[in-house]
């Protein structure tokens, strides 16, 4: 079992910069990879980054390359998602999730626990 917090969410205005966090519990969280997702209104989620807690591997989606960062801080538990030059586009739920498939994670069908997710509002 593991468990995911999501924090660090808020109104923000096109061009700013924010950090969300997931504090990540459970027995076997070792054994999983992490990633983040969104939800925007009338979409589908989708897999944004996803990292190992070793932060020697991680992915990218197209979409996110140049302007987000996923990180890890092993000793709080915590992962990160640095997101920058933010656009209206960004607005959605994020969600931190959390797949026990080391070697393919990003893979989004993989992701098998969830955090209860955090709202992100881009404003022009």
């Amino acid at each position: 079992q593991v468990q995911l917090v999501e924090s660090g969410g808020g109104l923000m205005q096109a061009g700013g910069s924010l950090r969300l966090s997931c504090s990540a519990s459970g027995r076997t969280l070792s054994r999983h990879a992490m990633g983040w997702f969104r939800q925007a209104p009338g979409k589908e989620r989708e897999l944004l980054a996803a990292i190992s807690w070793s932060g020697g591997r991680s992915y990218y989606a197209e979409s996110a390359k140049g302007r987000l960062t996923i990180s890890t801080d092993n000793a709080k538990k915590t992962v990160y998602l640095q997101m920058n030059s933010l656009k209206t586009d960004d607005t959605a739920v994020y969600y931190c999730g959390a797949t026990p498939d080391l070697l393919r994670f990003q893979l989004q069908r993989g992701y098998q626990y969830w955090g209860q997710g955090t709202q992100v509002t881009v404003s022009p």
